[in-house]
């Protein structure tokens, strides 16, 4: 085999085994995105001007394979506002068609608790409307990120002027 017909065959298969791998990680890429909810909100002991929450999230895998992480951020927005974010390097797997709940320690500004207090005594209530977007960290995939909304009830002494 000439040198010229060695390097067009290379060419070939090199270009095939590339059009192999990219069809395989477009397979992997389409993944229906994991839901989260947030279920639960408890008050951890702060320092400070700075308010400590456990914010539990359930992770709801809806594909058809496992998530394994290694790590969680979050960022909780209320009422279009910036109010708590916080990390987790809690390790696990959220398995196929399955779900988790992690628990995330988030830290609360004193000025975000003014602003819920004083949104609280001018008769709003103590359920609010929250977005929460965030990431799995160390996946397969590099990180899976989130994104979710819905209503949660701060705690009743937050609540309370």
């Amino acid at each position: 085999m000439s040198t010229m017909n060695r390097r067009r065959c290379a060419q070939w298969l090199l270009l095939s085994a590339a059009t192999l791998a990219m069809s395989g990680c477009a397979s992997l890429l389409d993944r229906e995105p994991v839901r989260v909810n947030v279920v639960g909100v408890e008050p951890l002991r702060g320092e400070g001007l700075e308010a400590r929450l456990a914010l539990k999230v359930r992770i709801v895998n809806p594909n058809d394979a496992a998530i394994t992480y290694d790590g969680l951020s979050v960022s909780l927005d209320v009422r279009g506002q910036h109010f708590a974010s916080g990390v987790s390097n809690e390790r696990g797997e959220v398995p196929r068609f399955g779900e988790a709940l992690i628990t995330v320690p988030v830290s609360v500004s004193a000025l975000s608790l003014v602003r819920q207090a004083l949104d609280a005594a001018r008769g709003g209530s103590p359920r609010i409307d929250y977005v929460l977007k965030g990431r799995l960290a160390g996946t397969a995939l590099g990180s899976v990120g989130f994104s979710s909304s819905g209503e949660l009830e701060l705690p009743a002494q937050w609540a309370r002027p």
